[in-house]
């Protein structure tokens, strides 16, 4: 969600901005914007719409010193005159995040003759810097005393045409690092963007103030002023892993990428007899020890995760687990409990909800938090006592695939751990999970072998506007998460249920043009799903059924009936498979229609925003 890129070097800037802009289209966003300081003072150029057309507008500009932006719409509808950046006088903006306080500023300023070309809340933060600067002319200094008025998230980029070779960066709740390169210094909302320039990066963390300039770099408080230093850290990220290679979208090369993911984010595991809590922080064996429930607190994919952890803790840690939607969670009046694991899970680890929800948590007593995350440097990582990042790799999609199959397996460790803990997973059980994890990465890929006949499936949905997914049990989030991916890319309306709430009201909708989408593993809910199946037939409904091998339904095809055989029944683990021909028929759907699968229209990958 929206993106910045900002650049202080001794070379132009421009084709580095424009290259950290594409890589982070993945972010989500409607325009794009960039502000240079050059031989004709400070320029700007925007654009509704992608990169590609900001690119064609920017022939010709040369400058040692910019800012770039790609804008998710909030406040103002997407148009070219709310892109960033905004404009005051001799300086531009460019800003993530929201300003809670914004229409008093607004108001304020307007008094004093400031005039808003924008409906846009970033606006108010270029007045006002501008204002600032009528008294106090150092840039960093007037960027310091205009953020100490802002209320909200924020991360914001500052140029002025008085000081060229000159950027000023703040960061309160928004995602902002920083590049330390051999030609300049440089600023982006992700890593991606700057792995063009150099992998050395320094994280801001809320309330710093940065001044970038080529040859030196400083960081201060927002509060006060005082100087800090922060680490530099190597970034790991490849530059290969953000290239699509052989694949035609982000989001088909990531659900092929599984297999290696979960290897990877496994890997601690290697040849171990047994599991440790350390896996999860040094003082986990501890802490762990003393949980007596569990409140997961997460968002979208994360959510359906959690929802599924839920069965698996507790039915082998026989510990009580609640699962909340991270943007509910500190708007209604919970009991705290002391002794309550507060787990976190998010991709980004800068979800601006679960981020908000962990802290409310904290606040209420409950000190006992864990992250589960792909990003090792992320705001919900560094505010959590325990933490697993799961190593999924760069997740360029917006539908999230390889990070909530990596959650998955990570939730499973922890299961496993909280129920070896408390006396409940004997030796040979903990090896026979061992071994089923160890064997996972084969088992997805044979999986993903049935591409072709899941393709062929998706012909059918093409034309459809509507479809249900039905699950039970451990399967019921898996559905959910498979009508998740049907409406994000392919914009076909789609709700999932139990389904033996199917004669509770959904079961009026279907009829021949409905098709139904049942998650069936043979396990022992199947004999019940198999007669919700039969209620769907009886009402003429289209029946498309993901089983396994060697279950009664592997062989029941008929009219009105397809089904598809997974290559094995994989027990507890089992919805890490089965999700697997969801995200395949919702990309192939998608394909089909010719939606933009890897961002779809009105989301964001990284919701940094409330």
């Amino acid at each position: 969600m929206c993106g910045i890129v900002a650049a202080a070097a001794t070379d132009n800037v421009v084709p580095v901005l424009i290259e950290g802009l594409k890589k982070l289209e993945y972010r989500g966003y409607d325009s794009a914007g960039l502000a240079v300081l050059g031989e004709k003072g400070l320029e700007r150029r925007r654009a509704l719409g992608r990169v590609a057309e900001l690119c064609a507008r920017s022939g010709g500009l040369s400058a040692r010193t910019g800012i770039a932006h790609t804008r998710w719409a909030t406040h103002g509808a997407p148009a070219e005159h709310n892109a960033h950046p905004h404009i005051s006088g001799g300086l531009a903006v460019v800003h993530n995040g929201i300003i809670e306080n914004y229409e008093v500023l607004k108001a304020e300023l307007q008094a004093l003759g400031y005039v808003f070309t924008s409906e846009t809340d970033t606006e108010t933060i270029a007045h006002l810097i501008a204002h600032c600067l009528e008294t106090q002319p150092d840039l960093a200094e007037a960027v310091r005393l205009a953020c100490r008025r802002l209320k909200g998230a924020y991360a914001i980029a500052v140029i002025a045409a008085a000081e060229p070779g000159r950027v000023v960066l703040a960061r309160e709740g928004s995602p902002l690092l920083l590049g330390v390169g051999e030609r300049g210094h440089y600023a982006a909302s992700d890593a991606a963007a700057l792995l063009q320039v150099t992998r050395q990066m320094i994280y801001l963390e809320n309330g710093d103030l940065a001044d970038l300039r080529p040859d030196s770099l400083m960081i201060c408080r927002i509060d006060g002023g005082a100087r800090v230093s922060r680490p530099v850290v190597v970034s790991q990220l490849s530059a290969d892993a953000v290239e699509l290679g052989r694949f035609r979208h982000y989001m088909q090369k990531e659900i092929f990428e599984q297999p290696e993911a979960l290897a990877n984010t496994l890997e601690m595991l290697g040849g171990a007899q047994s599991l440790q809590p350390g896996l999860f922080g040094a003082d986990a064996a501890r802490l762990l020890e003393e949980v007596d429930a569990v409140l997961i607190l997460a968002c979208g994919t994360s959510y359906h995760a959690g929802m599924v952890a839920r069965y698996w803790i507790e039915s082998l840690a026989r510990l009580p687990v609640m699962v909340e939607f991270a943007s509910e969670y500190r708007y209604r009046e919970s009991v705290p409990n002391p002794r309550q694991l507060v787990l976190a899970i998010s991709q980004s680890g800068e979800t601006a909800d679960t981020l908000a929800a962990l802290r409310h948590a904290r606040e209420l007593g409950q000190p006992i938090t864990l992250a589960i995350c792909n990003v090792p440097e992320s705001a919900i990582v560094r505010e959590s006592v325990l933490r697993f990042i799961t190593r999924a790799g760069p997740e360029i999609g917006v539908a999230s695939t390889k990070a909530f199959t990596t959650q998955l397996a990570a939730l499973f460790l922890l299961t496993l751990v909280l129920a070896k803990l408390r006396g409940r997973l004997s030796e040979a059980d903990e090896a026979g999970h061992l071994q089923a994890l160890r064997h996972l990465p084969l088992a997805v890929q044979k999986v993903l072998a049935l591409e072709p006949e899941i393709a062929a499936w998706a012909r059918h949905f093409a034309n459809k506007q509507h479809a249900l997914f039905l699950g039970r049990g451990l399967h019921y989030p898996i559905a959910l998460e498979g009508a998740l991916k049907l409406k994000e890319i392919s914009y076909i309306h789609a709700e999932a249920y139990p389904a033996g709430e199917l004669k509770h009201g959904p079961l009026a909708l279907v009829d021949k043009d409905m098709p139904v989408i049942a998650v069936a593993p043979n396990d022992h809910l199947l004999e019940k799903l198999k007669s919700n199946l039969q209620e769907v037939r009886a009402r003429g409904g289209e029946l498309y059924v993901f089983t396994d091998q060697g279950a009664p339904l592997s062989a029941a095809a008929a009219d009105g009936v397809h089904v598809l055989a997974l290559p094995e029944h994989y027990g507890l683990l089992s919805p890490i498979l089965h999700v697997l021909p969801l995200q395949l028929l919702a990309y192939h759907a998608a394909l089909i229609k010719g939606t933009d699968v890897d961002k779809p229209r009105n989301l964001a990958k990284s919701v940094t925003v409330e």
